[in-house]
């Protein structure tokens, strides 16, 4: 079994880990590195995630904030097209929350460029868009939802099940059990943990 931490390590943004087991090969989140200018650069320089998203077999989403789920478009403009599991919530909040990201960068990058010019420079050196809204709304297809408590069979020798975790609307820890040779292996991803008991979320 191998890991690989491709965001949120050493920092807080950028949740996304590739997990290789048993000859599947799957995600945990795919966030967005946010807060400033340094996380802008660090995005550009995730342009390609570093390995063939065509061979990803699926991936698991904890929840809809975007420095968990805000490169889905961008895996998919690469050439994913896998499911994603998510939570019913998390699935109706991503429907909002990733065109609006691919708006905002848009946005971000017209008036980027309308400053260049007005001080009379070019557009070099003006990142384009991670992604557009037509391609975010394409990542929205791929997702399929999964019900707290319910196990989930994404692959053959792979097990999955979503529990709350208290921290927004549709937020979960996943559980995940890996088959192969020998014993099992649990893995848990915690995700964003708050208080699961409290009813305003629900």
């Amino acid at each position: 079994m191998r890991l690989g931490f491709l965001g949120a390590a050493g920092e807080v943004t950028g949740s996304c880990t590739l997990v290789e087991a048993g000859g599947v090969r799957f995600l945990v989140d795919c966030g967005m590195f946010q807060g400033g200018p340094e996380a802008r650069s660090k995005n550009q320089r995730a342009l390609d995630f570093g390995f063939d998203v065509r061979r990803i077999d699926f991936v698991l989403l904890t929840h809809a904030h975007i420095d968990h789920s805000g490169l889905l478009p961008r895996l998919a403009m690469l050439g994913y097209r896998g499911p994603i599991y998510a939570t019913t919530a998390s699935i109706e909040l991503l429907e909002v929350l990733l065109p609006d990201s691919a708006h905002i960068q848009e946005k971000e990058a017209e008036w980027l460029l309308r400053n260049r010019h007005r001080r009379g420079k070019g557009e070099r050196g003006i990142p384009p868009p991670l992604y557009s809204v037509e391609q975010a709304l394409a990542a929205l297809r791929l997702l399929r939802p999964v019900a707290y408590g319910e196990e989930l069979k994404p692959a053959d020798n792979v097990s999955v099940r979503f529990h709350d975790a208290g921290h927004i609307l549709g937020s979960a820890w996943l559980e995940v059990l890996v088959g192969g040779e020998g014993r099992p292996r649990r893995l848990i991803f915690s995700g964003d943990l708050g208080q699961p008991d409290r009813p305003v979320l629900h």
